[in-house]
């Protein structure tokens, strides 16, 4: 399964996400600098740059789309 460099950028509203496949790489090596250099030429509020693991293209933009819970934070973390 291939790693997939992605830049997210807020959309209308916070369920939405726009997603701009940068590159796709077979080293999780490869992808982390890619991301890594991405970062540092991409800048602005509201953008982020991610590597994700996935089956294809499709399963990549369904994970991160996924709005996903905080933690519980317990006591003592607190």
């Amino acid at each position: 399964m291939p790693y997939f460099v992605y830049k997210i950028t807020a959309g209308a509203t916070a369920l939405i996400k726009n997603l701009e496949k940068l590159n796709e790489f077979e080293a999780y090596k490869d992808a982390k600098l890619d991301c890594r250099e991405a970062r540092k030429t991409i800048s602005g509020d509201g953008i982020q740059v991610k590597v994700i693991f996935a089956d294809n293209t499709l399963h990549a933009e369904e994970l991160l789309m996924d709005k996903r819970d905080q933690p519980i934070l317990q006591e003592w973390e607190k």
